[in-house]
């Protein structure tokens, strides 16, 4: 495998003005976007890249539906390779199903029309198809009728994407994965990967891949050279000019007026990619980005916990984009070292506390419960444990049957490794102190995921509540399964 890093410059280099990417960092802390990594990158070279601390380079992070595009890379090759046909039913990939699908909308899905979220449906449809059948999704999404004729309507549905995943390792024999290990994975250089799983064996495709922020730069650079990489063609140029233009429309009959416009959610789909207004992007909820610029040669690659996504597409457009302009080439100026100043001291926000010491007349381990009975916004919740340590305090959240223990300080962020990678500690970061005399804030940030915890500690009363911040995970109602598939066991896909 080649693992070598991805070649940098300075922005003046690849005639980008470092000023317009300050102006666009200052645009992310306006909005709120609370980013966790921002890659960018012109010309197939790194111009700007940053982590805010506590998440780092090396740290895999949860993408969403950013997975989507990978899954859709995943079919390029099966396509390429004989094994696949994109106007296919995709009832002929499960002859076991032929006899009890009888609906004529459903026989009539075919694989371009899953490809493009365009099988027929109104409305997702994951949480029927799991009711339907647990064990095998699939039979569940083929048994709902389409709303529509197949390829007329695009509705955002988990259940194609996953239908898609379960044909190529039906074809192949090999999970999404392992597939895309051997074709490409090794090939561009990617570093480890992780991908939920349901039933187990099988990648989930829609959703639950965990990789670092250098894989999706690496993603995005693929497409934007038409599938090559190195002087090797990976994916048919044939393939990256369909899966990257509208295969259907997006365009919304209707917009509730009291909800603000998403522009860049309306220019239509590919194959499992976004139009945008400029370009065409991956992308996965809370801000998970891979934006790819063709008429600027440009690449952005972004994580964050945003619960605002456009206005993050927004500021790439408003300050971002006049970056990139037709200046030529120039040595390092001084805003370059101005942008790598402040590259290299990014954070996430933190909150203003004073350190933390018990009172007096209360001994330095505390237990608390739930205020009202339960925590409303962490149901599996039960008890918060504080306690003095070496270095410093630890916080113990417990559910049923789980504990998971962290340090943290006021002063920075306390990152909490497992001991092994089945470990029941899972990574995290903490950071915590003292809003008055009575109340103790404690962040916990999940770093392999967007989310971050505020649980608040009333002493006087020995209760806690505990809420998310911004961003409530999507696919699990516990705290252990906050944490890449390679440190846990299963996935909880019961819920959307």
């Amino acid at each position: 495998m080649n693992t070598d890093p991805l070649p940098v410059s300075t922005p003046a280099a690849q005639g980008v003005a470092a000023r317009g990417i300050l102006a666009f960092l200052d645009e992310l802390e306006t909005v709120r976007a609370d980013p966790h990594s921002l890659m960018i990158l012109r010309h197939g070279y790194v111009v700007a890249s940053g982590w805010w601390r506590p998440y780092t380079p090396d740290r895999l992070h949860l993408l969403y539906s950013l997975s989507k595009s990978f899954t859709s890379t995943a079919v390029s090759l099966a396509v390429a390779d004989g094994l696949l046909r994109l106007d296919d039913p995709v009832i002929s990939y499960f002859p076991e199903l032929d006899a009890e699908i009888t609906d004529p909308r459903a026989r009539s899905i075919l694989v371009r029309h899953i490809a493009a979220m365009a099988s027929g449906h109104l409305e997702e449809t994951w949480p029927q198809a799991m009711t339907a059948d647990r064990d095998e999704p699939v039979r569940g999404f083929l048994l709902l009728p389409p709303d529509r004729d197949p390829g007329t309507v695009f509705a955002y549905n988990q259940s194609a994407t996953y239908t898609m995943a379960a044909i190529v390792q039906r074809l192949t024999g090999q999970t999404l994965t392992q597939f895309l290990r051997e074709r490409l994975l090794d090939p561009l250089g990617v570093g480890e990967v992780s991908w939920d799983e349901w039933p187990a064996g099988r990648n989930i495709g829609f959703s639950g891949m965990f990789a670092t922020t250098d894989t999706i730069a690496r993603l995005g650079q693929l497409y934007l050279q038409h599938g090559a990489w190195e002087r090797y063609q990976y994916l048919r140029p044939e393939w990256v000019a369909e899966a990257t233009r509208p295969q259907i429309s997006t365009a919304w009959a209707t917009r509730d007026p009291e909800v603000a416009p998403t522009p860049d959610w309306e220019q239509g789909y590919g194959f499992q990619f976004w139009m945008s207004r400029h370009g065409y992007r991956g992308d996965g909820a809370y801000g998970q980005f891979c934006i790819v610029l063709p008429e600027q040669d440009a690449v952005v690659a972004m994580t964050a916990q945003t619960d605002d996504m456009q206005s993050v597409l927004d500021a790439v457009w408003d300050k971002l984009l006049p970056a990139f302009g037709e200046a030529a080439p120039s040595p390092r100026t001084q805003a370059d070292g101005a942008l790598a100043e402040r590259l290299g001291r990014l954070e996430v926000t933190v909150f203003g506390a004073s350190a933390v010491s018990l009172a007096d007349d209360h001994r330095a381990e505390t237990v608390f419960l739930p205020a009202g009975g339960t925590c409303e916004h962490q149901p599996s919740l039960q008890r918060v444990h504080i306690a003095s340590n070496e270095s410093g305090w630890q916080l113990t959240l417990s559910e049923v049957g789980w504990d998971l223990s962290s340090s943290f300080r006021s002063d920075e962020w306390v990152v909490t490794e497992p001991a092994t990678a089945r470990d029941k500690v899972l990574p995290t970061a903490c950071r915590g102190g003292w809003l008055d005399e009575g109340t103790l804030r404690v962040d916990v940030i999940f770093l392999e995921t967007p989310h971050r915890l505020v649980v608040t500690c009333r002493l006087p009363e020995r209760t806690f509540v505990a809420r998310w911040m911004t961003t409530p995970p999507l696919f699990s109602d516990r705290l252990r399964d906050l944490c890449s598939p390679n440190r846990r066991e299963g996935f909880p896909p019961g819920r959307l």
